[in-house]
């Protein structure tokens, strides 16, 4: 018998099948607190250097800025949990996502590998079958990988379950949003059937309190689900669990008693200046009127009102993550495997709130759009309360993983390992982060093809068509209000950024397949 069959006769023989269930909780807890190392168990794999592997817990929350943590730049957000978590563990305070958008983004960071590379560079695209990601490589190497809420990375608009690629997860409670689209097969809803209850149907607006209790949220569960699972694999690591939220993502819906937190009289007004899109790329003039290429949430017909509504209800969401995600980190404590766990915690792409005139996300490389929070902390390992300010780029984490895990990190992955500022080795890591949008969401009528790049003191994005760009001198212009692309007194530095962007794009050609002769 194999130890994944093992794991299995294990888990049916005390009662998990019905995991889920406030019964099984309660097993599940008690069992957390009383068992012991059973002799007739195989021996958790180790490293070539006879280290224990580490388990890992991924929570990867959907559309959350970076400037939405207290502790780091907002002091109206309350999350003392991740504050605390902060406190043990490395902060990254300038991580970029590849493509500030759900499926392109998931697909590069899953893979260690940039979103032209993987052919999922669009959302409703499906990710090449041939692609390895960092779940596979590990499931591989006898690791038990789960993951609950979203996984995004194939087609699944109108109810359609995306279908799946040989991902490595072995546990896999699908949740794509909050939405009731998927009729039985979204997770969160068939749970909440299973317990008497309803959500009702929203009315009328941009912002509205769930009338629920803040326990069946889509959070909430997501977070009992990995509790569950660590629980019950406390006896069979080494496992890796992605905890995949779609909070803080629109439709901006807290539940009431969060939402009540936040009053809108005291959040801050978007970043916005009156003409500032005039000379920047279309796409943003029509966003300004609609998001999503002009169908969406409308800046330019949302009431002022509205706008510190919009932002108190997002700020409500995120409260909540950080509620259970202190339930999470109390659970791993609890169960003893904390000192052998790598908890990240990270989001896919930010939230543009009305900063510059727009809402949500699109063709567009702002930093509230693209800069996400990214948080890592291993007990004994990695550095405590450190904040690494060197630049990072979120397909850096697959590879991370990898030789955490005591692996010898594939060829094709194009990411760099952050051990070394992990472990306070270094801290240098990057002179500048690309990203590219490739028609990302199809709903313009000119389709959106950009590129960007940017290190510490400039950020240069260039459109293809219409052929334009932008030019922003981050050090005197931080909130990237300026646009200095036709300027000629910014002409040697435009000259100087788009040879690191050609050298950038020519850098990420896929390294797949390998050479093995000279000819």
């Amino acid at each position: 018998m194999n130890r994944r069959d093992v794991i299995k006769n294990a888990l049916l023989s005390a009662g998990a099948i019905s995991a889920g269930s406030a019964m099984a909780q309660e097993v599940s807890a008690q069992a957390a607190q009383k068992r012991v190392p059973h002799e007739s168990y195989p021996s958790p794999p180790r490293k070539t250097n006879g280290e224990r592997m580490p388990n890992v817990l991924w929570v990867c929350t959907d559309q959350q800025r970076f400037d939405t943590l207290a502790g780091l730049s907002n002091s109206l957000i309350k999350t003392p949990n991740l504050q605390k978590f902060m406190s043990e563990s490395v902060t990254f305070t300038n991580t970029f996502c590849q493509t500030p958008i759900c499926s392109p983004s998931r697909g590069s960071f899953l893979s260690g590998r940039y979103p032209h590379v993987t052919g999922l560079r669009a959302n409703g695209q499906r990710i090449r079958p041939t692609e390895r990601l960092v779940t596979r490589i590990l499931a591989d190497n006898q690791y038990t990988c789960g993951l609950v809420g979203k996984l995004h990375l194939s087609p699944c608009l109108g109810g359609r379950v995306e279908d799946r690629i040989d991902d490595g997860y072995e546990v896999f409670k699908w949740s794509h949003d909050i939405s009731d689209q998927w009729p039985l097969k979204n997770e969160w809803y068939n749970w909440l059937a299973k317990e008497g209850v309803k959500i009702p149907k929203a009315p009328p607006g941009h912002v509205w309190g769930m009338p629920i209790d803040p326990k069946y949220t889509q959070t909430a569960w997501c977070a009992d689900s990995a509790i569950d699972f660590m629980r019950q694999q406390r006896d069979f690591n080494p496992w890796l669990m992605s905890v995949n939220i779609f909070q803080p993502h629109h439709p901006f819906y807290p539940t009431e008693e969060y939402l009540h937190r936040y009053n809108p009289k005291d959040m801050p007004t978007p970043a916005y200046r009156e003409g500032e899109l005039a000379n920047k790329p279309v796409f943003q003039t029509t966003d300004h009127r609609g998001a999503y290429g002009g169908g969406g949430i409308s800046f330019e017909k949302t009431s002022p009102q509205e706008h510190l509504e919009i932002t108190a209800a997002y700020y409500a969401m995120i409260e909540q993550v950080d509620t259970d995600m202190g339930r999470m980190m109390h659970a791993l404590e609890e169960s003893g495997q904390a000192d052998n766990t790598i908890v990240i915690f990270m989001s896919d792409h930010g939230e543009m709130l009305g900063d510059h005139g727009m809402y949500l996300k699109g063709p567009y490389f702002y930093d509230c759009l693209t800069r996400v929070p990214l948080i890592v902390r291993w007990p004994g390992h990695f550095k405590q309360g450190l904040k690494v300010d060197a630049l990072v780029e979120l397909v850096d984490i697959a590879p991370t993983l990898v030789e955490a895990a005591g692996i010898p990190v594939p060829s094709g992955m194009q990411g760099r390992s952050l051990m070394p500022l992990l472990t306070g080795q270094t801290t240098q890591h990057r002179d500048s982060v690309y990203m590219e949008y490739f028609d990302a969401n199809a709903t313009y009528e000119i389709p959106p093809m950009l590129t960007s790049v940017r290190t510490d003191k400039w950020k240069l994005n260039y459109c293809d068509k219409p052929r334009t760009g932008e030019l922003y001198d981050l050090e005197k212009d931080p909130g990237e209000f300026n646009n200095l692309w036709d300027d000629a007194h910014a002409r040697d530095a435009r000259e100087r950024m788009m040879h690191l962007l050609v050298g950038r794009m020519i850098e990420t050609t896929d390294p797949l397949p390998e050479r093995h002769t000279s000819w």
